[in-house]
């Protein structure tokens, strides 16, 4: 049973506050509209770019970035998830993580004129170590909370994140709207609201670094042993060990893939309200803002459903929502106060998804697994989605519109729900050596 300490989950509570900034400011709102400006300024006649003498259309652009550093993570998580559960200093691991992907988001303030290449290399590097990063932070959740607690310690934790990411929101938006009263560019205000959003994350990670602390790992290094070579063994021996637990594997599948569909429509949002609903960055700000103090009701409210109806049963009933959502994005969404309805309808249900699917995970695994197993979960977390960006970007590139492709990620939540149908979570924590949620 994991000793609760009201301080140290207060302090892994503070990590999600810190790194909400990067995922909001940057992925969400800014970065992708941003760079889709400095890669029109590098294009040619026809409207291209050629990174690496490979032909894209403009548009394209963000959403084939951010699968290609989701397809980076398949590889980069696992052995950071791995040699993260042999290691002793967990704590010492986040905060590296942390100050790296930070490190490069305040470094972001160098993109001006056509320089989108290097805002791509910067978003790679931040990227990766954030999805690092919360392989680690989600990993100390079964060490924190008992069983009891997990729904309600894992909700609270993503509702912070909302109101942290949204605080530094508003001051942003602040920034922007009186660009011109402060003497300064719009583009100038982009360039520091992306910076700022790494100073937030690496200030705030100071606090969990303080108060979350080192257990001894269950998995012991053999003497001589590298941590890599020990990782990629325990790799190796987990594919085998995960066919031994269907449910877990059952419940990964349908999270992979409903998941990848929720990243994609908040990654990709601020990018189909500025290019199919030409609506300013200030509009997009107050829709982002809208879904992140939306999103932090939502969490609470849908743990209270979920001690009603079961953590399985409430996340397909946001699902659910999702696809009523698509629906209405495709269909009815054209001027401003709709987009705002969208984004309060997003929020509403986002919190809940991704807060009670963060819990139910955490009943499948095997004890001393949990960063690995985690790594592979985060595969398709915050801001780590890579099939739904890439089939939204094919589906833009040859049809040329921003709604078709966003309805047609409505397969994923049909397809997510259809598998979630079948997942016994109960079962699935007996199979894994865990104690059973109640539900």
């Amino acid at each position: 049973m994991p000793e609760y300490s009201v301080k140290e989950v207060r302090a892994w509570y503070v990590y999600d506050w810190a790194n909400s900034a990067f995922y909001t400011t940057v992925v969400t709102l800014f970065l992708g509209p941003y760079l889709t400006v400095l890669a029109r300024n590098g294009a040619d006649p026809n409207g291209m770019i050629h990174p690496l003498g490979i032909p894209v259309a403009v548009k394209s652009l963000w959403p084939y970035l951010v699968s290609l550093g989701v397809a980076m993570q398949v590889f980069l998580l696992p052995v950071f998830g791995a040699v993260a559960d042999y290691g002793r200093r967990k704590k010492e691991m986040l905060g590296a993580l942390a100050f790296i992907g930070s490190g490069a988001t305040v470094a972001m303030f160098a993109l001006e004129g056509s320089r989108y290449m290097l805002g791509a290399a910067l978003f790679l590097i931040a990227n990766s170590a954030f999805g690092a990063s919360i392989v680690v932070y989600n990993s100390f959740l079964p060490e924190i909370a008992p069983p009891a607690e997990r729904d309600n310690v894992s909700s609270k934790g993503w509702a912070l994140g909302y109101i942290g990411g949204g605080i530094l929101l508003v001051l942003n938006l602040m920034l922007y709207s009186n660009a011109e009263a402060l003497g300064i560019s719009e583009g100038f205000a982009v360039r520091v609201s992306l910076a700022s959003a790494g100073l937030w994350w690496a200030g705030f990670t100071l606090i969990p670094l303080a108060g979350l602390r080192n257990r001894r790992p269950q998995k012991e290094l053999a003497q001589g042993a590298s941590y890599l070579g020990a990782a990629l063994r325990q790799l190796a021996a987990t594919a085998r060990e995960i066919r031994g637990l269907p449910q877990t594997l059952r419940f990964l599948l349908a999270y992979l893939i409903y998941n990848d569909a929720i990243q994609t429509i908040l990654a990709l949002a601020a990018t189909f309200g500025q290019e199919e609903l030409k609506l300013p960055v200030s509009s997009l700000t107050v829709a982002i803002l809208i879904a992140q103090f939306v999103g932090f009701v939502g969490a609470i409210v849908f743990n209270w459903v979920a001690a009603w109806l079961g953590n399985r049963n409430t996340v397909m009933i946001t699902l659910a929502v999702y696809c009523l959502v698509l629906v209405y994005a495709y269909a009815l969404v054209s001027t401003q106060t709709e987009f705002y309805i969208l984004s309060g309808a997003v929020g509403l249900v986002m919190g809940g998804s991704q807060a009670l699917s963060r819990s139910i995970f955490s009943f499948m695994i095997p004890k001393g697994h949990e960063a690995e197993y985690y790594s592979i979960y985060e595969i398709s977390d915050k801001g780590t989605s890579w099939l739904g960006p890439l089939f939204f970007g094919l589906a833009l590139q040859f049809t040329g519109s921003y709604r078709v492709s966003i309805l047609s990620l409505i397969v994923f939540f049909i397809a997510g729900m259809a598998i979630l149908a079948f997942v016994d979570v109960r079962k699935a924590a007996i199979e894994a050596g865990n104690e059973p949620p109640k539900l």
